[in-house]
């Protein structure tokens, strides 16, 4: 059996490809860097994250944009031998008019290297390609209605030229929506017919994957009978909620499997602290060829019938990591910017990772920030840190963190500007809802040359712990609410825009307001994953 979700924690908008007998998903990463995430498998039970292919700022510069925007919904397609992958950079999410460049780049196969991109519009989000019998390619998109705040227009279709490396002649307008909120739209063709998948309903508690068809490429399109074909809208009991914005993939045997964005709350219809996940499900196609879900239900399973294919596991993954090597583990991911070695440094002290202080937690320009996804609803993470402030701008340590004006951090900070520059503090420093408070008094560690750090993330309680040199572990400060550092909880209180996309991570950072470089010297990273889940599976 497939246990889902198949891609844990801040894992959406699947799209999926076959290579011969290697499968691939790529799922949005928004304002991370690098940009999008490759999974590997060869059964479709067993996931590897093997690539992120926008790895340099020609491809992918998000200086200064926005929490949320950045790189959504990914298409990866094969046509003759290459590969093109489309990704949208948005650049605001707020107002009547959003800037949602897209671009595509190509490779020769999905470990790449993927090339420079090639621009392709600016008229609406998550662009795909499709390659027709013929010969042709188009892209496809859904377009941005500015007019009376209605966002979402509808899909529409052009025609992609090789040759001039840019779209060429109409537009075509080939559905309206059923259930509105209408994006995430993929072609594909079978038996004559072009098949239209769209992501619907909002990527709340009424998302849906829909379903149209036509027998001629720009339509008209009728809608599938059993419209939505994956939903958990009207199922608020079950264990896989927000399901919807997916892809589909035909196995080397013949089955079919539709992959799926979803999310796990913490209690029913509650906040969800991992984001929107990845999941799968066994799909058929029936006599009046159409596609329905094998269970014959519409909401997804937590478990799901695995596929006719040798079972392939990959080696576990470490759970600590020692910054032995001059290669930043693959789990790791900065924001916005690449980590490059003038602030992020596994070589200026070997054994150790140096992060050099730059930007406040709350900056969208150059945050000195390395970091991993929260993937489980119970999990330990713990570093040390050796760190020498002088005053109280410069801080480092370990955080728990959504996004610029939500999250939770432990850290040590230096005196005040006029008091004894050679003492030391421990302190908890919480942003929620724009304001930052501090829950506890600061605790004064003079002398002390490691920091141990620890948070206990269990459910929506957030814990930390600290001790000193060789001491023993202690309690710090109270317990704080995690699941804060959700979309369900940052999208009820936002005032400044729309976009609530990403999901917790743990990490390490430093800043340094004072521009004297300030540096944190960081042990180990160490990650572990608790068997605990707040609702039953169904």
């Amino acid at each position: 059996m497939i246990q889902n979700p198949i891609l844990r924690g801040f894992n959406p908008d699947p799209n999926i490809i076959r290579v011969e007998d290697d499968y691939y998903i790529v799922t949005s990463t928004f304002e991370w860097f690098p940009g999008y995430q490759i999974h590997h498998s060869k059964d479709l039970v067993n996931w590897k994250l093997v690539s992120r292919p926008l790895d340099r700022v020609s491809q992918l510069d998000m200086t200064g944009i926005p929490d949320s925007c950045g790189v959504w919904a990914p298409c990866v397609t094969e046509r003759d031998g290459t590969y093109y992958l489309l990704y949208t950079n948005v650049k605001s999410f707020d107002g009547p008019f959003i800037d949602t460049p897209n671009y595509l780049v190509t490779a020769p196969s999905m470990m790449g290297p993927w090339s420079e991109p090639i621009y392709l519009n600016n008229s609406g989000f998550d662009s795909s390609m499709f390659h027709d019998e013929d010969g042709k390619s188009y892209i496809v998109n859904m377009i941005v209605d500015h007019r009376e705040d209605k966002l979402f227009g509808g899909i529409v279709i052009q025609e992609y030229s090789h040759e001039e490396k840019k779209t060429v002649g109409d537009v075509h307008y080939i559905f309206e929506g059923s259930l509105g909120f209408t994006e995430g739209p993929h072609i594909y063709k079978k038996d004559g017919y072009y098949y239209l998948m769209t992501a619907e309903g909002g990527t709340g508690y009424h998302h849906a994957m829909t379903i149209c068809r036509s027998k001629e490429l720009f339509g008209p399109y009728e809608l599938h009978p059993e419209n939505p074909i994956i939903s958990s809208k009207d199922y608020p009991e079950a264990y896989l909620q927000k399901t919807g914005h997916g892809d589909w993939v035909e196995t080397q045997n013949g089955e079919w499997y539709a992959v799926y964005l979803t999310s796990r709350p913490l209690d029913i219809r509650g906040r969800c602290i991992l984001g929107r996940e990845s999941g799968i499900e066994k799909i058929e196609w029936r006599d009046d060829g159409w596609p329905y879900l094998t269970s014959g239900l519409r909401h997804a399973r937590p478990e799901v019938e695995a596929p006719n294919l040798p079972e392939h596991p990959w080696p576990e993954e470490p759970s600590r990591i020692n910054f032995d090597s001059e290669d930043m583990d693959m789990s790791f991911q900065s924001l916005r910017v690449p980590m490059t070695e003038d602030w992020c440094s596994l070589k200026k002290r070997p054994g150790y990772l140096q992060l050099r202080g730059r930007d406040s937690l709350g900056s969208t320009f150059h945050q000195s920030m390395v970091a991993r996804r929260v993937q489980a609803h119970h999990t330990v993470t713990e570093t040390c840190v050796e760190f020498d402030p002088n005053n109280f701008q410069q801080m480092a340590g370990l955080v728990a963190y959504y996004n610029t004006y939500h999250y939770h951090y432990l850290h040590v900070q230096g005196d005040d500007y006029w008091g004894d520059k050679s003492k030391k503090f421990i302190n908890i420093l919480t942003c929620n809802k724009y304001e930052v408070e501090e829950p506890i008094e600061r605790i004064e560690i003079t002398g002390a040359n490691k920091v141990y750090m620890k948070c206990d993330f269990k459910g929506a309680e957030l814990q930390f712990w600290y001790k000193l040199d060789d001491g023993e572990w202690q309690k710090i400060g109270p317990v704080l609410d995690g699941s804060i550092l959700s979309d369900d909880y940052v999208d009820n209180i936002q005032v400044m825009y729309r976009a609530c996309f990403t999901g917790a991570f743990v990490g390490m950072c430093c800043q340094d307001l004072t521009n004297q470089e300030k540096t944190a010297d960081f042990e180990y990273f160490q990650y572990e994953e608790m068997d605990w889940e707040p609702l039953k599976k169904s």
